[in-house]
């Protein structure tokens, strides 16, 4: 499942892995942003990931942001959703 990896970033427990083809694997601690399910099907044609110590946040390349992780740590981004668009490094 890790082959062609692109980049990754990693929470205090957790890793993130961008793929050549822009989708996203996760592991590790599952509320530090592990489990990236809830999202899963939005981790496509991912362009970046950044991360703090327990929340992942995804740019994709419309410019649009998905967050996972630890909701009370940074991963609920639905406060500003609206105005994560367009959004570069």
């Amino acid at each position: 499942q890790l082959k062609s990896v692109r980049q990754i970033q990693a929470t205090t427990s957790a890793f993130a892995a961008i793929l050549e083809d822009g989708s996203v694997v996760t592991w590790g601690h599952p509320g530090e942003g592990g489990d990236s399910s809830a999202v899963q099907d939005q981790l496509k044609s991912v362009r970046q990931v950044q991360a703090t110590g327990s929340a992942f946040a995804a740019i994709l390349e419309d410019g649009s942001v998905v967050t996972w992780g630890n909701p009370d740590r940074g991963a609920d981004s639905s406060a500003v959703q609206d105005q994560l668009k367009s959004v570069r490094q």
